[in-house]
């Protein structure tokens, strides 16, 4: 036996992951495989369902558009079509025709794409069924899973023959009641209605041997009867056989597709347990998708190395109540393979035990686990757990004699590839034996090599783990100043029960507690104050760690700007000095010639006093303007680098173009809104815009555009525009210039691939698209083409 007890997926919580993935399944084929669901010990196995998981994941993730799916059970009515000469109805053909429309798109779809999905390929790649049979079904029934009029010719030529005698029919019979209305034979509004499959007009009783016909039925009261008039007779009869011969027609259809699906039979109910294979993958996918799974890849040797492992359905749980859950790192090694975990009551011990337990069990039965990525797997051949009050009346069992009989079977079964989990070992007894039998036994366990966990509040078991190899404390961390859980795994030292601090908290008399702790005794009491007192100093170190890292990660950072200030300035001065020599160059060669030009003039006044005064006055002047127009280097520098930009200015970013407004200034860093978002850029990397610039950026984008070649540009547009992991900033540019572009080139609808992540890159596009006046809406992809990942913009055309 590989797994105790017999209800360990109850216990567990694995009953409700199964029950949460059937309700993802789209019908009952994929649910069959949700009740078959098993635990297995193959690691190439549980690889292979992982993998077909992760794909299909990246598959509902992506813009890869899986095709729409018909997944109903359509296996009684092949079983009905066995009988020969026996034939299905036209509802039954059209959910056949359904399910193979779905197998061949299904089989495109790999085909098309088996690059990418290589395990799925080779799992559901290949289903086909004849392709005669579902151009035989499509030709003869239509979209609402009616026979088409033109099935066959002589469905046709009935068909047409019966619309033409009904209209024979109803015009015959109208001319008979508005004759009889006329006469006052008929009830006030009286219209053709129809009895027992013929036209029929409504006369009233005492007039009825004025109409000649037959009458087929009366009213409730008898007042009125419903005649059938003698002129009609022969039109209804010859109805009538039309309507047989047309049953007839439909019948031998009818048969003939019937005929064809017994032949394909095999290959239909082949793809049928493919469509059940699939449904229950993509099932698989969605609850992976929901609780943020991953789906790891499952080492062959025993270990245990998982990172922010949470356990699902408690997630649920907390999630409707509006808290968030803890997640745990757990760490089972072959050197380190026993963790003991201590702590207070109601403090995450037994949900820690649990979680263990279910992310291992959900594992292998290839289920996505809610880990992070970087968590490493192991296989275990077996898993034996003894979690719960396990008290039996039937079988005459107290709680620690069904403990008991679990160790024995643990003891008796127990090896090195096996995963064992035991709550509140040694409880159920006098404590002093009960911790005497339960060291004993986790020795025995720890000798065994097998991997487990155990939650305990014993002391003794505590100081066995700390000076036994293969057995490491680990505690359920505790807030000693609120006396309030944390729900965090620690490993690598003991917590304690916080029992007296807890009886304080709760107002139980302090001269009780006293007396409590006398009668503990001093090494009891001594060891748990020593266990809270390195609580507390260690939730301190953490804080106090915590405080350092974040100084130490400004001061990283103001170190960069600095470097990457004092390189910009260097930069700056080298061109600003350069510019300065030009300049100065510029400035002597002009004042060259105005000396030379003022000389000249002198020469030519030939002394004349007021010539050669006007001449000094012009070079004055021009000396002014020269003393004006000059700006030394400093000043060009200082203009360079912060352009006169305050709070509340508009501004652009020169790497993306995207706009923006200053919100604040800190040194050489800029803090600007971006789409409704905040963003830091550099003071370096902006350029001050008019406020007329940043109203009509999206219009100016588009005029820009004028001028390209149209056709190639149509060509050339992509749909979706994909800027996963793009940065804000240049995100920002993308968007607004992507979509700029689609409203030149007419386009109604676009989409924009951004992921799903935390959602960051998603709200930031939706509300760059909410300022533009453009945008009609932006809503989520369908959830089976990428759902929130993916953005769908409605333009105005």
């Amino acid at each position: 036996m590989n797994l105790y007890p017999q209800e360990i997926e109850v216990k567990l919580s694995f009953d409700k992951v199964k029950e949460i993935i059937s309700e993802n399944c789209l019908g009952p084929l994929g649910e069959e495989f949700v009740d078959k669901l098993n635990f297995s010990t193959r690691t190439d196995r549980v690889n292979e369902w992982l993998s077909q998981t992760r794909e299909f994941m990246s598959i509902l993730t992506s813009s890869a558009g899986f095709p729409a799916a018909s997944y109903e059970d359509v296996s009684p009515f092949l079983k009905q079509a066995e009988v020969p000469g026996s034939f299905l109805d036209t509802e039954q053909l059209h959910e056949i025709k359904a399910v193979i429309q779905t197998l061949g798109n299904i089989n495109l779809f790999f085909k098309e794409n088996g690059d990418d999905y290589p395990v799925l390929f080779w799992r559901l790649g290949h289903i086909e069924v004849d392709a005669h049979l579902l151009r035989a079904l499509e030709s003869k029934i239509d979209e609402k899973g009616e026979l088409r009029d033109d099935a066959s010719p002589e469905l046709m030529r009935i068909r047409s023959a019966i619309s033409k005698c009904q209209t024979r029919a109803r015009t015959a019979v109208n001319k008979i009641l508005k004759s009889a209305g006329g006469h006052g034979y008929t009830p006030e509004g009286a219209t053709l209605t129809i009895r027992d499959g013929r036209l029929v007009i409504p006369v009233l009783a005492e007039h009825k041997r004025h109409v000649k016909g037959f009458v087929h039925d009366e009213s409730a009261t008898g007042q009125t009867v419903y005649l059938e008039p003698a002129e009609a007779l022969e039109i209804n009869n010859e109805l009538r056989e039309l309507k047989y011969a047309e049953r007839r027609e439909i019948i031998r259809i009818l048969t003939e597709l019937t005929d064809l699906v017994r032949l394909n039979q095999e290959d239909i109910a082949r793809g049928l347990r493919m469509l059940g294979v699939l449904d229950f993958i993509q099932a698989k996918a969605r609850f992976g998708i929901a609780f943020d799974c991953v789906c790891p890849e499952v080492g062959k040797k025993q270990n245990i190395e998982w990172k922010q492992a949470r356990h699902p359905i408690l997630e649920q749980a907390l999630k409707e109540q509006g808290r968030q859950i803890k997640a745990l790192d757990i760490l089972l090694t072959p050197s380190d393979h026993i963790l003991l975990v201590s702590g207070p009551n109601a403090g995450g011990k037994s949900v820690c035990l649990k979680t263990i337990g279910l992310i291992q069990y959900m594992v292998q039965c290839g289920v996505p686990v809610s880990v992070s990525e970087e968590s490493k797997f192991g296989m275990f051949h077996s898993i034996f757990i003894d979690i719960g009050d396990e008290q039996s009346i039937e079988n005459d069992l107290s709680t620690y004699s069904s403990h008991l009989t679990n160790m024995k079977f643990f003891l008796e079964n127990t090896n090195g590839k096996t995963l064992f989990l035991i709550d509140e070992f040694g409880t159920g007894t006098e404590p002093q034996f009960g911790g005497a039998i339960a060291e004993v036994v986790l020795m025995e366990l720890c000798q065994s090599r097998a991997f487990g966990a155990i939650t305990t509040h014993y002391g003794n078991l505590k100081k066995l783990a700390d000076k036994t190899k293969g057995i490491v404390n680990a505690a359920m961390k505790y807030d000693v100043k609120k006396l309030e859980p944390l729900y965090e795994l620690e490993i690598g030292k003991p917590g304690s029960s916080f029992a007296l601090e807890i009886a304080g908290k709760i107002g139980l008399d302090k001269q009780m507690l006293e007396r409590a702790k006398k009668k503990a005794g001093v090494s009891h009491v001594q060891f748990d104050r020593m266990l809270s007192e390195l609580e507390s100093e260690k939730n301190q170190i953490d804080k106090l760690k915590k405080e350092v890292e974040a100084k130490d990660k400004r001061l990283s950072d103001a170190i960069k700007d600095y470097q990457d200030l004092k390189k910009f300035l260097d930069k700056k001065k080298n061109e600003v000095l350069k510019e300065a020599k030009q300049e100065a160059a510029r400035v002597i060669e002009a004042s060259n010639k105005k000396v030379e030009s003022t000389i000249k003039q002198i020469q030519e006044a030939k002394a004349d006093k007021k010539r050669v005064q006007q001449a000094r006055e012009q070079l004055t002047q021009h000396k002014e303007k020269l003393s004006k127009e000059s700006v030394k280097p400093e000043e060009k520098l200082v203009k360079a680098v912060d352009q006169n930009i305050e709070v509340g200015d508009k501004v652009k970013i020169l790497s993306s173009g995207a706009a923006g407004e200053v919100v604040s200034i800190k040194g050489n860093q800029v803090e600007l809104t971006l789409g409704g978002l905040t963003s830091r850029v550099k003071l370096k990397d902006i350029e001050k815009i008019s406020s007329k610039q940043f109203k009509k950026s999206t219009e100016d984008r588009v005029k820009q555009m004028t001028g390209i070649d149209l056709n190639s540009k149509m060509a050339n547009f992509n749909m979706t525009l994909d800027i996963r992991g793009v940065r804000a900033e240049e995100a920002i540019g993308k968007v607004e210039n992507y979509i700029d572009e689609a409203l030149l080139l007419g386009y109604p609808e676009v989409k924009i691939l951004h992921g799903k992540g935390h959602g960051v890159l998603r709200d930031l596009v939706r509300n760059v698209l909410r300022e533009n006046p453009k945008v009609l809406r932006a809503t989520d992809e369908h959830i089976e083409r990428g759902g929130a990942g993916i953005t769908v913009v409605s333009l105005d055309e």
